[in-house]
């Protein structure tokens, strides 16, 4: 019955009077429970038939046998439903149909006899039920309400009060209610009655054309039924309340026939609005509970419109809820109302299909114990059925045994219950129902247990509960509230002591009065005190607790015999009297204090000054106790057993060290023959080597001394240290900064890299302690790693060693540690204090150095005044400022004119030169003399080498080590006062008459001004000193400066006198002074740093154009990972010219390269414009000259990766998105009227295989995507594949995307003069070097490797909070050397500068006519001051070649020449280094710097002026220098047919004697190594040059830009594509008048490289020289000195 069906039964009534005026037909027939209806339009159609649970025909008189009557309606339907009321579900019955179809008679009915309704019958019978009733336990409540729907608003019938309309609610448990709906009591039939008819009488009706009392609203007659039942054996009393809902609709209605205007038609809307949602509410429901949809899941569709309309909300229960539903449909007969009855058909014929789960309503607790009861009664009746009724009653009177029945009673019973279990054996499942009918009892009897009855257990248990933790020693509080350890303020107790601090006194056991046993838990006595162990016995001791007559109450110990108990460490064996806090300890383990409150007040009131006790009474100090009353020495024992372990530890020690040594040597002796062994049978050539004499292989002195410097260029070598220490000190470094951010200090550190030059020396604080002495025997200046301390906070900069940064750091951790605990303020306090106890942060001086400059003194030998203007460097290399400094001789006695108010004098300044001093300075620098010295003796022109690339390849010395360590020269030539050359000592003192040894020589140092100072420096002074008296230094006055206006305006004058000895005639050659510019450095934000905008000087490099960086090689995913082998020398280098194109399918199905953005404006630079979607391949083409070594074997693998939106990539995360492609072609092409060597492969690219993000989507606005690519091509004669990498750059547009041509080529496409696909490329330089396998038996090729861990990957706490700050690694190195050659060439600048300016005043000062400076004739004044002026930049021989004799010039200029050449030039000779010579790019910026060639007036007037890195430099092996190795004789004809192959000549000329033996030598492996060039930020020159083609003997005009080393040529200035380079590091430029005059070409030189000879022409002559002074400086600067010397000539003529 649970999920019954809703009850639907159907009525037709009479014909009405109007049906009958109308005479209509009757469409209905019933048959049974079916009901089958007519279509009056269409007779022939088939009847339409309809089943229900009844039919009932009322369309005739009652005399017809088939007429339903009112009775028969309520007997089918009413009875049924008042008997599930009475059952205790809920009831529903409503009546539904159009207007006057007969609902209200249904449900109402008349007043008359045999007429009444469903409602008035139901009640009627319901109350005779109630009063049929004889069951006393049975009480019953009937409760009414009536109220009417109208219009959507309830009212309430019954209450005459409640005239507005009632509030629909909805309650989470009773569901939708009316509020304020009166609910009357009703006892008898004829209350209900008088109710219903004031009800009816309130009801809204009116008359329209189909009914005269049509209802207007819908009526709800609701009856609350309660049932209560009281049951006597429980005494509990049950209820079961029952809704009987009874609903009288209103009726449907058309508008047309009802004739509805005004209130009766908006009324009819009402109506026919909540019938309707009524209608879809029933459809929803049947929906739900038809067959296709049951087993279904719930649907969000599956939605019950309720609360559509107030009917169906507060009808919600009774339709397809928790109610038994009957629904009467109306029909009325006529076929006028066809359609409206076929409607109420269907309506009912919906509600069928509904489904109510009814439960009846009653209390659970209730409902369980009803069922238990039905089940005990049914379980008593099988044990009757099967014969054992008086178990049960034996057993219900064995638990109503009284304690007095006698003992034959009890024996009897037990006899009697023997008998029954050997009955209960016999029968089957009788057992079973025994234990569930006890079972159920006992369930019965919880539930039927009270509340008051539930308290009472719950308080015994709680009893038990206190009792069984006061015997554990765990109490509650005296008050009972808290369940604890709490000490009690007037009982004896005791407290357990544990050796766990935190477990003592956590267990409290009271003694009460009397006696308190101690024991185990099973002693045959009960125990008070339970304890457990091996040494405590079933009743171990008692304590006893008597009151005496004062009140004082004593407990007593009586230990029971053989128990171990202590008290206070004696064991006690009789009744012992306790004192509080006396130990006891009981067995071995238990160890307790006895406290007595009473007791410990008593002393304390008695002694009240009484000292605490020394140490607290614990557990450790009652097991001390115990041990010193038992005469146990612990500690002696510890002592004793520890010195017995020290020596069986040291006597093993020694066993297991000696037996090591000796299987140590043995494994030494086997690894040796296993070497010796392996070495005879691998290298047996090398083994025949070693056993040659050495005495067989003579060195020369010239490689002894090219061994000395290698052993002293290696001791002193620095890479790897620095590497190793910016490794290892980079997680301090980081620690540091994350501690700065978290604590908001305003510091942030970083590695920086320090070494001691002119222009930055180091302090003496960051020096390790033995650095003096190391500075003075170091050949190499020191570069240390040190740490940047950026003060933000201040605007300051500090520089820390490691060893500070690490101490600092300690400090940081405490001061991180207290943050926690410091207030705020105080923190705030200690940011104010930037000195003293702030780790963070360092005292800093007012004034801050600007910069320094120096000011050459050799003009003093001549003497002459010269005026210089010196640029302020700071110590990173950048120029801060200028200054305008005078030197001039003066006479001892010149008096110093009177200047005026504005100049500043000082006094003569006395400095003495020690010549002691000298020897031991030129001791130092004759081991490896130089051209600058610094104060300490070491090399300035050393100052940019802290590590050489490409050193650890080369045989021999680079030439940067070559020029800077110049041993290979005799010191012997190189020193003045040689004891070989004592006869240097009279010219010296004759020539120069006012520098005569031992007399008092004076000169005047005069500071002018100081301009282009930053404005951030407020106040400016200058100080300047000789470098090796720095802590004598002379000062001027401090200037305001403001960075704008007119210069600073020092105007210091100095007069310095000095005793002129050996040292400071030196000195004045060679050394500089010192100035040092200062200045009060304003507070301004970091790290902006203020930039010198009145600077007329180049930008530094962070101005430059942002350059991509470049990558390493992306790993090759099928290639085994090979060792590369350790390079050895360099066999020869190629430049790679490499093409890289990205080809995209069109439509006609060709690869046409993707359009190539070259806007940036830098070489091999460009953006890729690819169309997303679409297959692509990627070509590339290897392009360089032919040679015999470099030969292109196969491509082994082409990879790509390194997928990002940033041009940095962090290349030590692993790529996941690494992609090997598959290749398509590979080989060699010929590309028409091109000599040049092409090679090219393809690869196909599909780049939906990454999986990456960027890579399939459009790319958003201002974003680019960067790849990285490696191919991997293997090489003829090498032993692994090169690696050749390039990072593009590359933008994705949608596939349909019409790309517009990008500006540079519109403009090549306007130029005509290039095809697209030709500019649609970026290009990438790469130097090829193939080096030898280095020989595996030699000890000097193979480097030590030390495996240092990098910690800038490990994690430290608050690094998150860095913001992708790094610590500086191995780039620091590289860009550390960038700043020290800047540094380098700023001094080569200055000396330059002072020698030309020396040179012009000479020159000027010989024009007018005053021959002072030498007594030579005007023919050789030329070429004697040329050489006198050498000396400011030689250390050798100034004034001996300038006072040597007029008849032997010539050898000692030649001489002199070659040194100053061999001083000069940056390389060494091709002939020693067995290889092509490569300048770096620094070589070549020195060669700018350097001095012009000087002219050898003796030798014949050349026509052709060539300078090369061979000529310059000549041969280091042969050991002397003659004046015809300057310049090769033979360079006209190759100047004359650039156009022939010159690849053999050259190697002929370079090295004839070499060729044959090249021939002879057996082919060897080679080491490839492809590094992609960085192209130059900085353009030397470019425009339009005109090119001689080989083959044509026609010139061609070629667009050509000069980035050093590299020179790019393009084919116009719109063009954007390299089409080939010239490396003027391997190439020589030739100039020659005589070859413009065989050719009857003006404006030509050549370029000659190893593999060709380029002819170019230039517009204008100037144009020419600029070209000429951008390709090579040194090559101009001699052109134009001997041109001005030419235009000299002749004005004297």
């Amino acid at each position: 019955m649970a999920g019954a069906s809703v009850k639907v039964a159907v009525r037709v009534r009479p014909f009405n009077s109007r049906e009958m005026s109308r005479e209509s037909k009757c469409i209905i027939q019933m048959s049974g429970s079916t009901t089958t209806i007519l279509n009056p339009k269409q007779p022939k159609e088939t009847p339409k038939s309809f089943s229900f649970d009844y039919s009932y025909w009322s369309h005739t008189t009652p005399a017809d046998i088939n007429y339903a009557s009112q009775k028969q309606v309520y007997r089918d339907i009413g009875e049924e439903m008042l008997q599930h009321a009475f059952e205790g579900y809920n009831v529903c019955i409503f009546a539904y149909g159009q207007t006057g179809a007969g609902k209200s008679y249904t449900m109402m009915g008349k007043q008359e006899k045999d007429q009444q309704g469903i409602i008035p019958q139901l009640c009627e019978d319901l109350f005779s039920r109630i009063n049929d009733t004889t069951n006393d336990n049975m009480s019953y409540s009937v409760e009414v309400s009536y109220m009417e729907i109208y219009c959507e608003r309830v009212r309430d019938l019954l209450n005459p009060k409640n005239k507005g309309n009632l509030r629909v609610r909805e309650h989470p448990l009773m569901g939708p209610y009316v509020e304020d709906l009166s609910k009357l009591a009703v006892t008898s039939y004829n209350d209900i009655q008088d109710l219903m008819d004031s009800g009816n009488k309130a009801r809204t009706v009116a008359a329209t054309n189909m009914n005269e009392t049509s209802s207007r609203s819908h009526a709800v007659f609701n009856i609350i039924f309660t049932q209560k039942r009281h049951d006597a054996e429980t005494d509990i009393t049950t209820e079961k309340v029952s809704k009987i809902s009874l609903v009288d609709l209103a009726g449907s209605e058309r508008a047309d026939s009802t004739g509805a205007k005004g209130t009766r038609l908006k009324e009819g809307a009402n109506i026919n609005k909540s019938l309707t949602t009524l209608g879809k509410v029933i459809s929803a429901l049947a929906e739900m509970d038809s067959g296709p949809n049951k087993n279904k899941k719930k649907k969000k569709t599956d939605f019950i419109p309720y609360r559509d309309s107030v009917l169906t909300w507060l009808l919600r229960e009774n339709l397809g809820g928790n109610s038994r539903t009957a629904m009467v449909a109306a029909l009325s007969p006529a076929d006028i109302n066809y359609d409206e009855t076929l409607s109420t058909l269907r309506y009912a014929d919906r509600a069928k299909q509904i489904r109510c789960n009814a439960v009846i309503n009653e209390d659970p607790n209730n409902k369980l114990i009803r069922e238990l009861k039905d089940e005990v009664a049914r379980l008593r009746d099988l044990l009757y059925a099967q014969g054992l009724g008086d178990i049960i009653d034996m057993t219900n009177a064995m638990a109503g045994i009284s304690p007095s029945s006698s003992l034959s009673a009890l024996s009897s019973r037990a006899a009697s219950v023997a008998s029954l279990h050997e009955r209960i054996m016999f029968a089957p499942g009788s057992e079973e129902a025994i234990e569930r009918l006890k079972e159920t009892e006992k369930i019965i009897a919880e539930l039927n247990e009270t509340w008051e009855e539930k308290l009472r257990r719950t308080e015994a248990i709680r009893m038990e509960r206190e009792a069984l933790l006061a015997e554990m020693g765990v109490a509650m509080r005296e008050d009972g509230g808290t369940l604890g350890v709490f000490s009690p303020k007037k009982t004896p107790h005791l407290v357990n002591l544990n050796e766990d601090p935190l477990m003592s006194e956590c267990l409290l056991y009271y003694i009460k009065d009397g006696i308190t046993r101690v024991g185990r838990e099973d002693a045959e006595k009960r125990q008070d005190i339970v304890l457990s162990g091996h040494f405590i016995k079933e009743e171990h001791c008692l304590f006893r607790s008597d009151t005496r007559t004062g009140g004082e109450v004593i407990v007593t110990l009586e230990p029971c015999e053989g128990a171990d108990t202590y008290v206070n460490g004696k064991k006690v064996t009789e009744p012992s009297i306790l004192r509080s806090g006396n130990r006891i300890i009981m067995g071995k383990s238990h160890v307790f204090r006895f406290n007595h409150p009473e007791q410990a007040r008593q002393e304390r009131e008695r002694t009240p000054c009484a000292e605490t006790p020394a140490e607290p009474v614990d557990w450790a100090f009652a097991q001390r106790e115990l041990l010193e009353k038992q005469g146990i020495d612990m500690k002696q024992e510890m002592e004793q057993r520890l010195q017995e372990l020290e020596d069986q530890y040291r006597r093993e020690r020694e066993e297991a060290n000696y037996l090591l040594e000796q299987q140590r040597l043995d494994y030494e002796s086997k690894l040796e023959a296993l070497q010796k062994q392996m070495d005879s049978r691998y290298y047996p050539e090398a083994n025949e080597e070693e056993e040659e004499p050495e005495d067989e292989v003579q060195w020369t002195e010239r490689e002894f001394e090219l061994a000395l410097w290698a052993f002293r260029k290696w001791k002193w070598y620095q890479f790897t240290s620095l590497r190793d220490l910016l490794w290892g000190n980079a997680i301090f470094l980081k620690e540091a900064n994350a501690i700065s951010v978290e604590l908001k200090k305003k510091v942030q550190f970083q590695f920086v890299l320090l070494t001691d030059t002119l222009y930055s020396p180091l302090p003496p604080d960051l020096l390790p302690p033995d650095a003096a002495k190391d500075r003075e025997k170091r050949p190499f200046p020191r570069t240390i790693v040190a740490v940047e301390v950026q003060d933000q906070k201040n605007g300051a900069t500090h520089y820390w060693t490691l060893e500070k940064l690490r101490q600092r750091l300690d400090l940081m951790r405490e001061m991180y540690d207290r943050a926690a605990e410091v207030p705020s303020s105080v923190i705030e306090d200690c940011d104010n204090v930037v000195t003293g106890g702030d780790p963070f942060y360092d005292r800093f001086p007012w004034f801050r150095l600007v910069g320094r400059a120096f000011v050459y003194l050799s003009n003093l030998l001549y003497p002459v005044p010269l005026v210089h203007r010196v640029a302020i460097v700071s110590e990173k290399g950048e120029v801060k400022g200028f200054l305008r400094v005078a030197v001039q001789a003066i006479s001892a006695d010149e008096e110093a004119p009177d200047y005026g108010s504005g100049v500043r004098q000082s006094g003569t300044a006395k400095i003495s030169f020690d010549d002691q001093h000298f020897e031991k300075f030129q001791s130092e620098s004759s081991q490896c003399p130089a051209v600058g010295m610094s104060r300490s003796g070491t090399s300035q022109e050393e100052l940019r080498i802290v590590e050489g690339q490409g050193q650890g390849s080369d045989v021999g010395p680079s030439a940067d080590e070559v020029n800077n360590n110049t041993c290979a020269v005799t010191p012997e030539d190189l020193l003045l006062d040689s004891p070989e050359k004592p006869a240097a000592d009279g010219p010296l003192e004759t020539a120069l008459d006012h520098l005569k040894l031992g007399s008092i020589f004076t000169f005047r140092v005069t500071v002018l001004q100081a301009s282009s100072i930053s404005a951030e420096y407020a106040d400016i002074f200058c100080q300047f000193n000789f470098i090796h008296r720095h802590d004598e230094a002379f000062s001027t006055e401090p200037l305001k400066n403001t960075g704008r206006g007119p210069p600073l305006g020092f105007y210091h004058v100095q007069n310095i006198a000095v005793e002129v000895t050996r040292s400071f005639i030196e000195y004045i050659k060679t050394q500089p002074i010192v100035f040092e510019v200062f200045g009060h450095y304003q507070q301004h934000p970091f790290p902006p740093l203020c930039k010198d905008v009145l600077s007329p000087l180049r930008p530094s490099r962070r101005h430059f154009p942002r350059v991509m960086p470049l990558s390493k090689p992306v790993p090759a995913t099928k290639l085994s990972s090979m060792t590369r082998p350790s390079a050895g020398p360099c066999q020869c280098k190629y430049d790679l010219m490499v093409f890289f194109e990205i080809c995209e399918l069109e439509s006609n199905g060709d690869y046409i390269p993707a359009v190539v953005d070259h806007r940036g404006g830098m070489p091999c630079h460009g953006t890729f414009l690819l169309h997303q979607g679409i297959q692509r391949r990627i070509t590339v083409t290897l392009v360089h000259e032919t040679g015999s070594l470099i030969r292109w074997k196969e491509v082994r693998e082409l990879v790509v990766g390194r997928i990002r939106n940033t041009p940095e990539v962090d290349e030590s995360l692993i790529d996941p998105n690494i992609l090997s492609l598959n290749i398509l072609s590979s080989g060699y092409i010929h590309p028409s009227q091109d000599d040049r060597t092409f090679y090219q492969f393809e690869a196909a690219w599909d780049s939906s295989m990454h999986n990456s993000l960027l890579l399939n989507r459009v790319t958003p606005y201002r974003e680019k995507i960067y790849i990285t690519l490696s191919a991997y091509i293997e090489m003829e004669n090498c032993t692994q594949p090169a690696v050749i990498t390039k990072d593009f750059c590359m933008v994705f547009y949608s596939r349909d995307a019409k790309l517009p041509a990008s500006r540079s080529i519109r403009n090549l496409f306007g130029s005509g003069s290039l095809r697209a696909s030709e500019s649609n490329r970026v290009t990438g330089v790469y130097e090829l070097s193939l080096c030898r396998v280095a020989d595996a038996g030699s000890p000097g090729m193979q480097r030590r490797r030390r495996r240092v861990l990098d910690t800038s990957v490990a994690y430290v706490r608050g690094e998150e909070n860095l913001a992708g700050w790094r610590p500086r690694s191995d780039s620091l190195i590289l860009d550390h050397q960038w700043e020290l050659e800047k540094l380098s060439l700023l001094q080569e600048v200055e000396k330059t500068r002072h020698y030309l300016l020396l040179r012009e005043k000479l020159e000027t000062t010989q024009r007018l006519g005053l021959e002072t400076l030498s007594p030579c004739s005007s023919e050789d004044s030329d070429s004697r001051s040329t050489s006198c002026v050498s000396s400011p930049l030689s250390v050798d021989g100034g004034p001996e070649g300038r006072t040597s004799p007029p008849e032997t010039p010539s050898e000692r200029q030649k001489e002199l020449a070659v040194k100053c050449l061999r001083l000069l030039t940056h390389t060494f000779n091709r002939e020693y280094s067995h290889s092509h010579v490569c300048i770096s790019a620094s070589e070549s910026k020195l060669s700018e710097m350097s001095v012009t060639l000087m002219r050898d007036p003796s030798m014949p007037a050349l026509g052709v002026t060539t300078i090369t890195p061979s000529s310059t430099c000549p041969s280091l092996v042969e050991g002397r220098y003659n004046a015809m190795e300057v310049r090769p004789p033979q360079v006209s004809p190759r100047a004359e047919s650039p156009d022939l192959e010159p690849a053999a000549e050259g190697e002929q000329k370079k090295s004839p004697a070499r060729r044959p033996e090249e021939e002879k030598e057996p082919q060897r492996l080679l080491v490839p190594d492809i590094q992609e060039m960085r192209v130059s930020p900085i353009v030397s020159k470019k425009g339009y040059l005109h090119f001689l083609e080989p083959h044509t003997n026609g010139w061609v005009k070629r667009f050509v830009v000069v980035r050093r080393p590299y020179v790019y040529i393009y084919n116009s200035d719109k063009d954007a594509v390299e089409r080939a380079i010239l490396n003027l590091s391997k190439a020589q430029v030739e100039y020659s008048e005589d070859q413009q005059a065989m050719l009857k070409t003006p404006n030509t030189f050549a370029v000659c490289t190893e593999h060709r000879g380029i002819l170019l022409q230039a517009s204008s002559d100037k144009d020419m020289h600029d070209w000429l002074y951008a390709f090579n400086p040194l090559l101009a600067g001699s052109i134009r000195s001997k041109l001005s010397r030419r235009r000299t000539a002749q004005m004297r003529i």
